[in-house]
Order: structure tokens, then C-alpha cells, then sequence
């Protein structure tokens, strides 16, 4: 057993860090790990997932149910924050996080065990498998939503003053390290059962058949059911650990909170610190961090139309090479404080997204970046009749002429202008001059026909697209030129992410510090972070350009520079063992 006692929290920040220090981070940073891991692998198997849970429904139907049970994991982190931030803060840091990640492991090793749709329909039982798996989603949800807090409360509790941003960062690099695990682990079991096992053909009860490669039949269920092995080792290493010094101060002295969510939300001398934290922090370290990760990649993927397995390796590749930065600036926070770091990464990201994207573009597609300048394409429309097509979980229609038309051009990466028209008054797309009105009922087909005519590239057969034949084929001008945007970008998110565990653990009182630092950084990435891709892609449908989706993130991150500015105090030298008795505000 590791007792806290030995871990000295007086120690000057320049000794070297202690064995008992090391297994305290060791402890955390690989259980998040593994909840960042089980999280993440639903996301990046959801059309699959879909296929085989939602069979009953077309595929169209089905995706959208899928994306709906990955939404409800997000949606449901801020509530896992207040029942397991409040149990942080009465029962115990070690308790508490030890719970969450036995909620994650066994709901993620049960999805891998989950019979299919069409299984259970033989029995008669069909709706149990979309039921279950939405269920086992928001487990992992709300374990998620607890782990966080509890693991970097726990670090920071253990941390010697003058080293808490680089302690805390080793738990920053948690998501990235999961994210990375994941890709590897899909990638890896997809290449090595395609190739040993044949394809399978399933027959529909409509008697369709369907041949599926054996990762998509059942093989997609072995990166789900070795969670259980990173389980074990998880709660191995966490059952050894005893409870944070600050937290066992706190109760000794018996002036732990009763009642931690009415003392951090219910009084305003708190909550406005938590509102504070959210808008001048962890919404503009969120937008950030989902823009250099999950919005890069869904940019490579759904606009510049670069293949999956393509889109991943690169993607890995710059998180290999990035992911040190979460401790460079965790390191730099300590001596230059928390807030230079983390607003600078807002600023910095804000001023820069768009030459990045505008170079990604014109490196990762050459075709497509030059037929955007040289090919007009207009829509001739009322603007009335155009909606705002923002559609987070899927679910929304948008059947008017403009929306179809928009909605299309848009999916196909072009950039267009729109030119208002009379009401009543058809309306129509003009690529290159050439007039297709949306009420023809041969425009879906038309237009994509004209565009690679007037020199739009073809989906298929693009022969300046960037592509890896295999994990380490990235030995080429354009894919290092490629690989290089996507790393600062990621060095974006380890500049905003690495301090952000110190500047919120220092932000609060222990007393109610796993209570009030769980749920503004929780709402930042589940719900400013989560609907990043649904609100640009909305942005560009609207306005027309590929690249005006970013307009969301930098909004948001120029919002947190300002208000972080104005508002938030530097923390990175307060105590926060006497805090709870001479709070500085």
C-alpha cells in the first residue's frame, strides 16, 4: 500500500518526483486511460454498432440511432459529475473514482457480449439489444462524468506545490493516450481478422442478403471485450492507493461538506466561480480541443473526403508526436502561470484555424482546393425558405428546396453564394452557368454529374487525395506536410488541455473541489466540445464555404480569452491545503 503520509506536501518543486508520486499518477492516469478507451470505441464503431443493433430500420434510420446512443453518452457526463462529484467530496477521492471505472469496464465489456438485433428476434425479443445497448451507453456516460474529477482531484491533492500542472497533465494526456489506444486496437484487430477469416453473407428477413467482412460480423466486438484485461489492471493498481492527504486533513478535522452540491451550486459565493470556470476556461479549452481532434478528423473524412483507415493514421500519427505537449505546458503553467497558457491556446487557435484548415484543404485534396476557387457554383433562392440546419443527434428534416440544395452542395465540400430570389419563385443551382432546379427529380444525380464535369473531383478516382496504404506509409511530402497541420493542431489542444485539471483543482475548496470542478469542465466538453461538428456543419450548409464551420470554435475560445482574462484569477501559487480557511478571491 502507498501511504499518502509519505508523500511530503511541502517538498520543494525542483526534487525529482517520488516513487509513491509516480504510482499515484501511474494509478489515475491509466484508469482514465481505459475509461477515455471504452468511450471512445463506440464512437469510432458506430455505423457498425448500428448495423447490428438497429437492423430493424433502414440504413439511413440506423445511423441515426446509433449517433443518437453516442450523443446520450455525452449528455449524460454533467449528471454523472454531480452524483459521483458529490460522493468525491463526502465518502472519498479513491472510493469514488474506483466505482467509476467498474461502471465503465463492466457496461464496455457487456456491449462486447450484447447478442445483435436480428438474435434476439428470434426469440421474439428484438427491442432488448437497442434498449441494452442505449442503457450500457449511459453507464459509461455517467461513470465518465465522474472519473475525470475524482482522478485529477486525486493527483492534485498529491502534487508538491510548484508541480501541479506538470502532475496534472499526465491525466491530460488520458483522452488523447484512450483516443490513440483505440484507433490502434480497431485498427490492428480490423487487418488482422479481415485477413485471416472470411466474409460472412446475412440474409434479412425480406430476404436481402448482405455480406459483411468478418470485423463488421463479429470482430468488432474483441477491441470491446479486451477492456476487460485494462479492467483488471486498473483496479489492481487503484485498490493499492489510499485516500488524498487533503481529504483525509479535511476529514480528521471533520469540516468535510454534508450537503456538496447546495454548498457549490446553491450558494452564489460558489456557483459563480463554477459558471466562471466554465465560460472562461473549459468551454474554450473545449471547442479547442474537439476542433484539433474530432473536428479535424471529421473534416478529413466528411469534407475532404479522405478514406477512414487514411484519415486515422494521420490523425495517430499526430497524436503521437503531440501528445508531449500536454506535459511541456502542464511544466510551463507552473512557472508561468495557468492563465497564459490556457488563453493563449484560445487566442492562438482563434487567429490561426483558418490558414491551418484553408492548408489542410490544399494539401490533403489539391483537386478539390482548387476547383473551390475555380468553379462558381450559386444558389439561386428565397431566403425564407432556408432553415439554420443544425442536427446534433440526427433526427431533423429538412425537406425545403434551399435546404436540399444546400445540404447537398455542402456534403460535397463546395463552395458556393447564395443569390435571393422573389417568393414563389423556383429554386435553382448554377454550376459553371449551367442551371439545375431543385424540383427536378433528377437533381440529386444531376448535380454531382456536373460538378465533377466543371472540374469538381469525383469521389472515387481521385488520384491527388491523400492515401496510406498501410500504418507507416506516411513517407511522402503531402503526408507529412499533412501530418504536420494536424500536430500543431493537436499541440493547440495540449496547450488549452494540459493545465486545465491544476487551474480548476486550485479554482475550488476541498471541501466541494470534486463537486465543483467535475460539472463546468463536463458541460464544456459534452455539450460546448460535443456539438461542434453538428453546429459547423450547420455553418456551412448555411453561409456556403467549407472552411466558415470554424466560426464556431473561435467564437467560443475567443469568448473564454476575455472572460478568462477579465475574471479568472491566477491560482497556480495558492495553497490549496489551507484554501478552504483563507480562500483568496
Amino acid at each position: 500500500m502507498v501511504a499518502s503520509s509519505a508523500i511530503p506536501i511541502s517538498d520543494p518543486a525542483t526534487r525529482p518526483m517520488s516513487a509513491g508520486e509516480k504510482k499515484v499518477i501511474l494509478a489515475s492516469s491509466l484508469g482514465t486511460v481505459f475509461e477515455w478507451y471504452d468511450f471512445y470505441l463506440y464512437g469510432s464503431l458506430a455505423t457498425i454498432i448500428g448495423a447490428q443493433f438497429f437492423s430493424a430500420y433502414p440504413e439511413a434510420t440506423r445511423n441515426i440511432f446509433a449517433l443518437l446512443a453516442f450523443a446520450a453518452g455525452f449528455l449524460v457526463r454533467p449528471f454523472g459529475a454531480l452524483v459521483f462529484g458529490r460522493l468525491g467530496d463526502m465518502v472519498g477521492r479513491k472510493h469514488t473514482f474506483l466505482i467509476t471505472i467498474l461502471i465503465m469496464g463492466i457496461s464496455t465489456f457487456c456491449v462486447g457480449l450484447l447478442p445483435s438485433y436480428d438474435t434476439l428476434n428470434g426469440y421474439g425479443i428484438g427491442w432488448v439489444a437497442p434498449v441494452t445497448l442505449l442503457a450500457l451507453r449511459m453507464l459509461q456516460g455517467l461513470a465518465l462524468g465522474g472519473e475525470y474529477g475524482g482522478a485529477a482531484v486525486y493527483v492534485a491533492e498529491h502534487a508538491p506545490r510548484g508541480r501541479r500542472g506538470f502532475y496534472t497533465a499526465f491525466i491530460q494526456t488520458t483522452a488523447t493516450l484512450g483516443l490513440l489506444l483505440s484507433l490502434i486496437i480497431i485498427l490492428s484487430t480490423q487487418g488482422y481478422v479481415n485477413g485471416a477469416y472470411a466474409p460472412t453473407v446475412t440474409t434479412a428477413a425480406d430476404g436481402t442478403q448482405t455480406t459483411l467482412t468478418a470485423f463488421q460480423a463479429w470482430g468488432w466486438r474483441i477491441p470491446f471485450l479486451v477492456s476487460c484485461v485494462l479492467l483488471l489492471i486498473s483496479v489492481w493498481i487503484r485498490l493499492q492507493m489510499n485516500e488524498s492527504p487533503a481529504f483525509k486533513k479535511m476529514k480528521e478535522e471533520g469540516t468535510h461538506s454534508k450537503a456538496p452540491l447546495s454548498e457549490a451550486f446553491g450558494q452564489w459565493r460558489n456557483a459563480k466561480w463554477a459558471l466562471l470556470a466554465l465560460l472562461g476556461l473549459t468551454a474554450g479549452q473545449a471547442v479547442v480541443w474537439y476542433a484539433g481532434q474530432f473536428y479535424a478528423l471529421f473534416f478529413l473524412q466528411s469534407i475532404l473526403k479522405v478514406d477512414q483507415f487514411t484519415a486515422n493514421v494521420l490523425i495517430a500519427w499526430s497524436l503521437l508526436l503531440a501528445t508531449g505537449g500536454f506535459l511541456f505546458f502542464g511544466a510551463l503553467s507552473d512557472k508561468i502561470g495557468r492563465k497564459p497558457v490556457i488563453l493563449g491556446g484560445c487566442l492562438i487557435a482563434a487567429l490561426t484555424y483558418f490558414p491551418l484548415f484553408e492548408q489542410l484543404t490544399a494539401n490533403a485534396n489539391p483537386a478539390l482546393y482548387q476547383a473551390q476557387s475555380t468553379v462558381p457554383v450559386v444558389v439561386k433562392t428565397n431566403p425564407d425558405d432556408c432553415s439554420f440546419q443544425f442536427n446534433p443527434v440526427g433526427t431533423a428534416k429538412f425537406t425545403k428546396a434551399c435546404d436540399v440544395a444546400k445540404a447537398l452542395l455542402a456534403r460535397s465540400a463546395v463552395n458556393y453564394t447564395t443569390e435571393p430570389v422573389a417568393a414563389g419563385a423556383p429554386t435553382i443551382v448554377t454550376i459553371a452557368g449551367k442551371d439545375f432546379p431543385v424540383a427536378d427529380p433528377a437533381f440529386a444525380k444531376a448535380v454531382p454529374a456536373a460538378l465533377t464535369a466543371a472540374g469538381y473531383p469525383a469521389p472515387a478516382g481521385n488520384a491527388s487525395i491523400v492515401k496510406a496504404a498501410n500504418p507507416i506509409d506516411i513517407f511522402t511530402g503531402q503526408k507529412l506536410v499533412v501530418i504536420g497541420i494536424l500536430t500543431i493542431l493537436v499541440l493547440y489542444v495540449t496547450m488549452v488541455y494540459g493545465p486545465i485539471a491544476a487551474a480548476l483543482v486550485e479554482l475550488f475548496p476541498t471541501r466541494i473541489r470534486y463537486t465543483s470542478m467535475s460539472l463546468p469542465y463536463h458541460i464544456g466538453n459534452g455539450w460546448f466540445g460535443g456539438l461542434l461538428p453538428a453546429t459547423s456543419f450547420a455553418i456551412v450548409a448555411q453561409t456556403g464555404n467549407i472552411y466558415n464551420g470554424l466560426w464556431y470554435p473561435i467564437a467560443i475560445a475567443a469568448m473564454t480569452f476575455v472572460i478568462g482574462l477579465l475574471f479568472i484569477p491566477e491560482t497556480k501559487d495558492r495553497d490549496i491545503f489551507t484554501y478552504d480557511e483563507n480562500p483568496v478571491r
